[in-house]
């Protein structure tokens, strides 16, 4: 959705180094959006994203604008149950009604054989996935690591808008994710033990924790026990600044 950062530029890489050619969709879109003022004060920096492309070595930017997407009397849908369900789609309703819908019409227009999609985001990935396969969508969806700043932050266009208190205080997300990962690989329960992780966002000075959760890193399903691969996902608040995250948790032995 623009303002890019090495996040997305990596993809782009992943993409140059798989395929002939690369081609970049940009578009904000609205119906991914539950708050008019989130998608307002979203930032769009067309140009300098178009520059950072060309730089990267991509060889076609499509951004079309909402008419182009949604045109007059255009009145579906796609909805995917399941992958869905939960996390993002329980604090966002209609979230992922928005995306699956967008990202269908993008596969279709640009033509595209492969898709590359950060694993940042990792139940959107899952419901991109889903939705492709469902909807026979030739195309062959490809996960891409997390790509973090040096101190740990997850890169995203949202944290801009974070204050230089809160960027310094950001980093202790992905620190209390990868410590009860650690925790959770060597068979701890998850139930006592995200109550812990909670807590420790709290008094490191984060607010509201939407959620934080052990889900299958396959299907999504809540798990008790890190018994299969699996991904520890959480949503919290840091001011103005809902940061998403996540890792992934290696099966108990």
């Amino acid at each position: 959705m623009g303002a890019l950062h090495d996040g997305h530029i990596s993809l782009v890489r992943a993409g140059l180094a798989r395929t002939d050619r690369v081609i970049v969709t940009l578009f904000v879109n609205p119906r991914q959006f539950n708050s008019p003022a989130d998608l307002a004060a979203y930032p769009r920096t067309e140009e300098s994203d178009a520059a950072k492309l060309a730089v990267a070595g991509a060889h076609l930017l499509y951004a079309p604008d909402a008419e182009a997407i949604y045109p007059q009397g255009f009145s579906t849908t796609v909805s995917v149950d399941g992958a869905s369900e939960g996390m993002e789609g329980a604090f966002r309703p209609g979230h992922f009604d928005g995306v699956a819908t967008v990202v269908a019409k993008l596969f279709l227009q640009s033509g595209a054989d492969c898709a590359f999609f950060g694993e940042k985001d990792f139940q959107q990935l899952q419901v991109v996935r889903r939705m492709a396969h469902d909807l026979d969508i030739a195309i062959e969806v490809i996960a891409c690591p997390t790509v973090r700043e040096v101190d740990g932050l997850a890169m995203s266009s949202r944290n801009v808008r974070l204050s230089p208190e809160e960027r310094a205080l950001a980093p202790r997300l992905a620190a209390v994710l990868f410590d009860a990962a650690e925790k959770l690989a060597a068979g701890a329960a998850a139930v006592p033990l995200l109550a812990d992780a909670r807590n420790a966002l709290g008094r490191a000075g984060f607010g509201a924790v939407d959620y934080i959760e052990l889900r299958s890193q396959a299907t999504l399903a809540p798990l008790e026990r890190a018994s299969e691969p699996a991904r520890l996902l959480a949503a919290v608040w840091l001011g103005e600044v809902r940061l998403i995250d996540n890792v992934a948790v290696a099966p108990a032995s």
